[in-house]
């Protein structure tokens, strides 16, 4: 089993990059930003409370996430790996995770962090914001706090994984494909 963390900043290109490396690698794309998304669609009680959350531009809680990342784990035990896209958020979550996997007779190996430039990925979701319907990619004001809550929050995960020598960070500013082609080659290097 490989397990894979593509981490970044919002629009970094997580998503989109996420996508082709589980098809090229077969692996089973846990996106929470998506898992997310799907409760809010059902209008689930976890739903409804993430909504509120995220329409403000803060985190959902760890508990939260950490529920429906089991969910999903135990629901494709016979998976190749897993890409966990958006998670973990904060330590604490990367500690959850280490300990879930753990106990499921796995473990992450590889955690590769797309590098942009805030003031083009604050570009990259307003634009995204015009098709994408989501709410919280229209306004700057939320993706610019959206911005500080990741700094604050999410890059001290970076610092976690490169502390265990885990982290590799890739340029995320180029074309789609030299990003994938050089998340690729970090990839094969194990």
């Amino acid at each position: 089993m490989y397990n894979l963390i593509l981490f970044g900043a919002p629009g970094s290109g997580k998503g989109t990059q996420s996508e082709k490396l589980v098809e090229k690698y077969g692996l089973v794309h846990l996106s929470t930003g998506d898992l997310l998304r799907a409760e809010i669609a059902r209008k689930t009680p976890l739903g409804v409370e993430a909504k509120k959350l995220i329409d403000k531009g803060q985190l959902v809680p760890d508990e939260m996430v950490v529920g429906i990342i089991d969910n999903h784990l135990e629901e494709n035990k016979e998976a190749k790996g897993f890409l966990f896209d958006g998670f973990p958020r904060t330590v604490n979550q990367a500690k959850s995770l280490e300990r879930l996997l753990f106990l499921k007779k796995t473990a992450i190996d590889n955690v590769l962090l797309l590098n942009v430039d805030d003031d083009e990925l604050v570009e990259r979701i307003l634009n995204r914001g015009k098709t994408s319907g989501r709410a919280d990619d229209t306004d700057e004001e939320i993706v610019r706090k959206r911005f500080s809550i990741y700094h604050r929050e999410t890059e001290p995960v970076a610092n976690y994984y490169k502390e265990k020598k885990m982290l590799t960070v890739v340029k995320g500013s180029g074309t789609i494909d030299e990003t994938f082609d050089a998340l690729c080659a970090e990839i094969e290097r194990e």
